[in-house]
């Protein structure tokens, strides 16, 4: 597969799980120093590693909650706990997701991520406990 076409599968994917409203944002902030990066992140994050089938979008939602929540990037957690709802992941299973945070990440981790899931399950569902 060329660079073109993974980065036309990217963003088909991208869009699926961001929404298009997201996509739209970050195409619009997009410059020419960061540019090569964002083609960068499409290709290979979005038109590579999500586009493939052997996992659904959904349970890839759960496992990037996860990794984010452990790495303690929570700016992203919350963003991928909004696409997570795009994918079909309910609270509860975002929960789940962050309760693994605790046991192999740690407790610190898990509680800071579990703040910022639920501050995007209160913006995207209008309350933090759904389900």
């Amino acid at each position: 597969m060329s660079t073109d076409d993974l980065h036309a599968q990217g963003m088909r994917t991208r869009r699926k799980v961001l929404g298009d409203a997201h996509v739209e944002r970050a195409e619009a902030r997009k410059t020419e120093f960061d540019e090569a990066f964002q083609r960068f992140i499409t290709e290979s994050a979005w038109g590579t590693v999500w586009s493939r089938p052997q996992l659904d979008q959904r349970t890839r939602s759960l496992v990037t909650i996860a990794l984010l929540g452990a790495l303690g990037h929570y700016t992203e957690l919350e963003m991928h706990v909004k696409a997570a709802r795009r994918t079909g992941a309910r609270s509860s299973e975002i929960a789940e997701a962050l309760l693994h945070v605790a046991v192999y990440a740690g407790v610190p981790a898990a509680n800071q991520a579990f703040a910022a899931a639920r501050r995007a399950l209160a913006e995207v569902d209008g309350q933090a406990d759904a389900e």
